[in-house]
Formats: C-alpha cells, structure tokens, sequence
C-alpha cells in the first residue's frame, strides 16, 4: 500500500532509515548516482559531482535497466539500490536507456567511498562569486555560510552578487533547505508542513541576517534540480 502511494513517499524499514542517514551525512559508498523508480526502472535523478559515476558519464534522466546481470524490472528501489551498493574497488556494469540514443548504453563504474562536500565556490572575477550546492546534507547551511565568508574575503569586502547553482540538485534534508532560504532572507515564512496530527505541524520563518546584504542573486536551475532546490 505504501509503495504505492506516490513517487516521493516511501516505508522506511530500520535498516532503510540507516541508509537514509548516511546519505544525508555527506558520506557513503557506492557509485554516486542520486536515484528513483519510472515504470519499473530505476530513473538517474542526477549524478553526483566528483564521483564514479559521473566520470564515467552517467547523466540525469537516464534510466537503468540492468544492474550487471539482473535486470531492474521487478526490484524495489532498495533492493537496486543495495545491487549498486558494493566494496570500493570493485566494479559494476550498468545498462542505460538513454533520450536520443537508438541502443541502450553499458556502462562500467569502479565502486568507491563517496564523500560529497555539498558546496563549493569560487570568485568570478572581481566582486562576484560562484557557489554551487550539489545536494542539502545537514551541514549545507553552515557549509554555504563558510563558503560565501571565504569569497568575501578574497573579494577584501562585499560581493555586488553572486551566482547559485543548483543544477542537478535532487534536493535533501528539509532543515538545510531552510537554512539555505534563510542564509539570503531576512523575515517571513520560508516554508511550513501541515498533517492531520500536531507533530506534523512546523513553520520555519527567516532571521533577520540576510548574508548578501540585498546583492543580487543568479539562481541556475535545469531538469535534474528537484525538491529543495
């Protein structure tokens, strides 16, 4: 029933949640693909930057159709996931369903730790900066904080603006979400949940230091941006 129930909500069994958890955490094994179910298949939302899998050019919208040997039709989400789950080092064969490809594509990818730094940065040229968010973990919003003190600081005083990429963003952990809006608001409400129950109920509203001090902001966005982003 719950499988069932749309294509963002899914049971969490213990051993789920604690996969949950090391995917939020910034550090985990495997290939490094941000992944849902389409038809039975496994959809690449998008790959992850610096890892094996996107150094091996899987990309976002790709559907997954072999996992080495098995086919995917027929798994859970989890059951492929822990398929494509494996120890550093080794190797798995992936065969993809590409748009604008006549075969499907096989792709080998080498395993390996992933650690994802969530946000990187970088000056432009003098006065404007680059941050790029690549998922929200739970340290993204003091991640982006440091990120965006350190370019003030090779900038030697404020930015005129900055460009945020959120391209192939599949979203995250709602409070760095939060922290993310807040970072550039400074009053209102960012975002509130609403239930049947009055645990499910939360507002999280903006703190009045808004960190670009009314600089504009570029924010980029493509097919793989989804949820927070």
């Amino acid at each position: 029933m719950l499988s069932g129930l749309d294509p963002h909500s899914t049971y969490l069994d213990p051993e789920a949640y604690k996969e949950l958890q090391v995917g939020t955490s910034g550090e985990f094994g495997g290939l490094g693909i941000e992944v849902g179910m389409e038809d039975g298949f496994i959809k690449v939302i998008s790959p992850i930057d610096d890892t094996p899998a996107q150094r091996a050019g899987i990309q976002a919208g790709d559907l997954i159709i072999r996992i080495d040997d098995t086919p995917v039709k027929g798994l859970s989400l989890g059951e492929a996931v822990k398929l494509m789950r494996g120890k550093p080092g080794t190797k798995i064969i992936l065969t993809v369903v590409r748009e604008g490809e006549d075969r499907p594509l096989k792709i080998t990818i080498t395993r390996a730790v992933i650690k994802v730094n969530s946000v990187k940065s970088r000056m432009l040229e003098p006065g404007f900066g680059y941050v790029r968010i690549t998922q929200f973990q739970s340290n993204t919003g003091e991640n982006l904080i440091n990120a965006l003190s350190e370019l003030k600081r090779e900038n030697e005083g404020n930015l005129k603006g900055i460009v945020l990429d959120l391209r192939n963003n599949p979203g995250g952990v709602l409070n760095a979400a939060v922290a993310v809006s807040d970072a550039f608001l400074e009053d209102g409400l960012i975002v509130y949940t609403e239930g049947r129950i009055n645990d499910s109920e939360m507002k999280f509203k903006a703190t009045p230091i808004d960190i670009m001090k009314g600089a504009p902001i570029v924010v980029l966005v493509n097919g793989g941006s989804a949820s927070a982003s």
